[in-house]
This record gives structure tokens, sequence and C-alpha cells, in this order.
């Protein structure tokens, strides 16, 4: 199989103290990695491509730290790598990013395109779905399992309620992962220096034959109007002590507050 898996470099912040500057997350101090839910897109194309053959390629829209994703990929098993580079993307929104990644493949025919379900920063859940339109293939979302089948993919959905559907897709296909579909493996440092001096190959936007009033923010269907930080103030309680006496005293805040009866 021919595999095309995007993958995303995010800001780590579960434990990070944000700061935001003119309307702007400040990202300098903040360590990037490989998007959690692409992750497990990864993971899934390289299991795949054991039991199946074929190659993974890996792609990825963005700045320097794209490229270390990128090289990630390569890591655990990828074959090839492409970095869409170009501080003309900054800004783009979803459908741009959709548009520029349907260029990119061009007229290679992927046999699979995999992506996460959503992006850690934005959770938007856009790209997966606009990239399937714009490249006229079928989809699935939420991707909780993915068995080769005769003609096709068969495809177990996460749905509400602890319920979940099982879909049949033909080949080509797009398919957005969700969380948990498998255990990514381990990459080691030493695994990624074994790869640093394979080539990653850069794409501008002028290269998609893309120009700068089809690109970043000039192209985007909204704008960011601010962004700001929770309002910190009175109200919240730490409960200390046992279990039983946290237990006891949150039952008994529930209760003040008028949430049992």
């Amino acid at each position: 199989m021919d595999i095309l898996v995007l993958v995303k470099s995010v800001p780590e912040v579960a434990e990070a103290d944000l700061e935001i500057d003119d309307g702007e997350l400040v990202v300098e101090d903040l360590v990037f990695g490989i998007n959690e839910w692409d992750g497990y897109a990864l993971e899934e194309a390289i299991r795949l491509k054991e039991a199946h053959g074929g190659a993974v390629t890996v792609m990825s829209l963005g700045g320097e730290a794209a490229e270390d994703v990128l090289r990630r990929g390569l890591a655990m098993g990828a074959d090839r790598a492409v970095h869409l580079c170009d501080e003309a993307f900054e800004g783009s929104d979803a459908a741009t990013v959709a548009t520029a990644f349907a260029l990119a493949v061009g007229e290679r025919r992927y046999d699979l395109v995999l992506c996460g379900v959503q992006s850690a920063d934005l959770g938007q859940a856009q790209t997966g779905v606009l990239l399937a339109q714009r490249l006229g293939l079928p989809y699935a979302t939420m991707a909780v399992g993915l068995e080769v089948a005769a003609g096709g993919l068969r495809v177990r959905r996460e749905l509400e309620s602890d319920m979940a559907e099982t879909v049949a897709l033909p080949l080509p296909a797009v398919v957005a992962v969700q969380s948990g579909i498998n255990q990514p493996r381990y990459v080691s440092i030493m695994g990624i220096r074994k790869v640093r001096n394979v080539a990653v190959e850069q794409v501008t936007a002028s290269d998609l034959g893309l120009s700068d009033d089809e690109v970043g923010r000039a192209a985007s269907a909204f704008a960011a109007v601010e962004l700001s930080l929770p309002e910190t103030g009175a109200g919240a309680e730490i409960l200390t002590g046992s279990l039983d006496v946290v237990c006891g005293r949150a039952a008994g805040v529930v209760r003040e507050k008028g949430g049992l009866t």
C-alpha cells in the first residue's frame, strides 16, 4: 500500500505557563512535538505497511519545528518526508491548508491518506475532511480500527454514547484517526539520529502554484479577533486531606451549590 500521513507540530502546553503578547501566543519557550492524534495515524500507517508492504510518506506544513516531526516519522519507519515550508503559509485556515496538501499530492494517487482527527492546538477537526473533498475521495472520521478488506477498507468508527459503527470504504480513501486506535511505538534519540541525513523534500507555496493572496491570512475565511487567558479570581477551593475527607467535602460543596437534592 502507498500511504500518505499528514502530521503537525504542536506546542506542548499541558504544564507550561502560557503568555500572550499583542493577541498572539508566545511560543519561543514552548516545546514542540508531534500532534497526539497524528502520532496514532502514523503508527497505523507503519503497521499497515509492515502487514501488507508498500511505502509510507509523511507530510507536514509549518516552520522549522515541522521538520523535527517529519524526522520522527522517518525514524518510526516512514520512507519519504515532504515539508511544505514557506512563511507565506502562516495564518492559513484549514481550507487553505487542505488545498496546499491536495496540490502537494498532485497526480500521485495514494492508496490511503491518514491524518489525526484533530490538532491539539486548534482542535478544528476540518483538514482531513476538506482534503478528502479537494481530492474527490471517500472518507471516514473518528476511526478506532482499520482493516484491509477485499476491494477496500473496513473502518471502525467511534460514535457517541459508547457506540461504534463499521463502514466499508473503497480505496483510495481518506481516514481521520481517533486516539486509542493503537499504541505508537517508542522512537529513541538514536533512531532519530540515524535519519538526520535523510533528505526531506522542501516545497514552497510557489512550487504549488499558489500566489501570496491564495495562502496565509489573505486567503483565510476567518480571522482571530482576540486571544486571552481565562480570568482568575476568587471562588476556587483546594480540597486537602485523605480521600474520604476530600470526597466528603466535594459532595458537601455540590449539595451547598444546589447540585444535589
